[in-house]
């Protein structure tokens, strides 16, 4: 079994590219920051994972994450080995993503929505919190944009 559970804040805004072809496919890479529970004295508390996610669930971080966002990801490992230019062995790991969800309270993803409504051009419909709650309200109509569906 190749199961992983990662929760952190993008390091960057998700960088999408899309395939060639007649049936171009959204590709969103991204990496997140995942603190650690414990860490021994000197080291670092922080692990960064490079990201990918592929179809809806590329189109969904592009819609709604931007660097900071805190996020929920499942998905699985994969080895990224190859040899360079020198002959070298180079060995990476990526995490392909499964599923991705929200991860952050409302007034973080409050102030999150406000600031990317710029980079959506003020047309896309933004989650909204109800009063008194950490649950965020999916607008109206937006549920053909979902990849959970």
């Amino acid at each position: 079994m190749n199961k992983v559970i990662l929760m952190g804040n993008l390091t960057r805004d998700p960088e999408i590219r899309y395939s060639q072809g007649e049936n171009s496919l959204a590709i969103a890479r991204f990496s997140i920051a995942v603190n650690r529970r414990f860490s021994r004295q000197g080291d670092t508390d922080t692990d960064f994972f490079n990201c990918t996610a592929f179809g809806k669930q590329a189109e969904f971080v592009e819609r709604y994450f931007k660097q900071g966002s805190r996020m929920l990801l499942s998905g699985r490992v994969q080895n990224d080995n190859y040899t360079n230019k020198n002959g070298e062995k180079v060995y990476s790991v990526q995490i392909i993503a499964e599923e991705i969800e929200f991860a952050e309270r409302k007034s973080t993803a409050d102030a999150n929505a406000a600031s990317a409504t710029s980079n959506f051009g003020g047309g896309a419909p933004q989650p909204t919190a109800a009063a008194n709650d950490d649950f965020m309200n999916i607008p109206d109509g937006i549920e053909d944009g979902l990849p959970f569906n």
